[in-house]
């Protein structure tokens, strides 16, 4: 079988529903790997998502709290000025504008509401950049549920005021200290508290990743981004764009945005990922661009990890990008070529920010940012290209990294 054939074939069954199969596989990646006390769990999950996405009475139920609550459709913005500066038709799909300020909104209100509807009245989640904890936090509180958020220690420090936000919504923040103290700690921890107690919790993942049918759930509740912007971008201009950008770390954002492009021959889909001060382990968090497949967090997947199969640890100036592993279906649709995925250096996506809030009067996350640094990559070797570029969250969070960077210069 040619490299063609391959691609088309595997495509096919991706986009005809055939992907994720039985086993909760993407071709080789994904599946569960998990204990066996989880398995209940995960199976009950399982059969609950499925009916739930068949039921009318729950879609409805989740577009009113997605419309009412979340502020969907978010806009389409033309950013003009930053284009012309650097040679493209620059659009950004605004997700920095719905509630709580990113993408996790829409998967935390969507899996909130099958929690309750599977009789749960505990959620626990895991969050990096605190996006992810802040939306879990929002949405229990709208749904009368109660919220404990793991986080790694490095990043309660660097995400000071969504640690802040996630309390005043009425979740227990509970610090990690131990490994690497960052998103890929806060994952072991929730798994732990899980398993020690199956039943009566809900596990709220937040990215891409994790076990099946974590890495689908997800996907399915963040799809609506990319519907949302291919309707937006054909309305405003006639046609589709001849690229489509956004970052990954696990992926739920991109995978969002990406899905609904999957099946247009013509639009060429980028990831970019962190890429942090080096090419060497440990200075990076550019898991698909460097990585080799192995387990981690339950599922099959890219993975940072030595000759010796240790996961190492992550450098970004992301803390929503800062993870060692990457969403399943992500890695598929690399060794598929249907998507390229590239790094975009911290000083790369800081670069972006500045240009952003310069000429369109734009604060994005850090991680959006990395976004913007691969579009303008592009803009160099396609000048003129129509680019649309998933603006995954607003930078808020960020600004006390951003001025211990610039010295507590305002």
């Amino acid at each position: 079988m040619t490299e063609t054939a391959l691609f088309t074939d595997e495509l096919s069954c991706l986009l005809s529903g055939q992907y994720p199969d039985e086993n909760g596989r993407f071709g080789p990646f994904g599946g569960r790997y998990v204990p066996e006390t989880l398995v209940p769990a995960i199976t009950g999950l399982e059969d609950a998502m499925r009916a739930a996405l068949a039921d009318p009475g729950f879609q409805s139920d989740l577009g009113r709290e997605l419309s009412d609550f979340v502020g969907r459709p978010t806009p389409l913005t033309h950013a003009r000025n930053l284009g012309e500066q650097w040679g493209i038709d620059l659009w950004l799909k605004r997700e920095d504008v719905a509630h709580t300020g990113a993408h996790k909104i829409n998967n935390a209100i969507g899996q909130a509401l099958l929690a309750k509807r599977m009789g749960a009245t505990r959620v626990i989640a895991e969050t990096g950049a605190g996006q992810h904890g802040v939306a879990t936090a929002a949405a229990c509180a709208r749904l009368g549920l109660s919220a404990v958020v793991y986080m790694g220690a490095v990043d309660v420090e660097r995400q000071a005021p969504n640690v802040d936000r996630m309390r005043r919504l009425g979740a227990k923040v509970v610090p990690v200290t131990h490994g690497d103290a960052t998103l890929r700690a806060a994952i072991d921890e929730a798994l732990r508290d899980w398993v020690s107690d199956p039943g009566g919790t809900y596990y709220l993942l937040g990215s891409a990743v994790g076990p099946h049918p974590y890495p689908w759930l997800v996907r399915e509740m963040q799809s609506v981004i990319g519907r949302e912007a291919r309707a937006q971008f054909q309305e405003r201009t006639g046609g589709l764009p001849d690229a489509v950008v956004a970052c990954v770390g696990g992926g739920s954002n991109a995978i969002g945005l990406f899905h609904p492009f999957l099946g247009d021959p013509e639009v060429e889909i980028f990831g970019i990922e962190a890429g942090g001060v080096g090419e060497d382990l440990g200075q990076h968090a550019a898991t698909i661009v460097n990585g080799s497949p192995g387990v981690l967090h339950g599922c099959y997947t890219l993975l940072l990890q030595d000759p010796h199969g240790q996961v190492q640890e992550t450098q970004s100036v992301s803390a929503g990008l800062d993870y060692a592993a990457v969403g399943p279906e992500h890695a598929f649709l690399s060794q598929i070529g249907r998507v390229q995925y590239r790094a975009a250096s911290d000083d790369a996506a800081l670069s972006a920010l500045d240009a952003l809030c310069e000429a369109e009067g734009i604060l994005p996350a850090i991680e959006s940012s990395h976004a913007l640094a691969g579009a303008r990559a592009y803009g160099k070797t396609h000048p003129g290209s129509s680019v649309l570029v998933g603006l995954s969250g607003r930078g808020d969070k960020d600004m006390a990294t951003l001025l211990a960077r610039s010295g507590g210069a305002a």
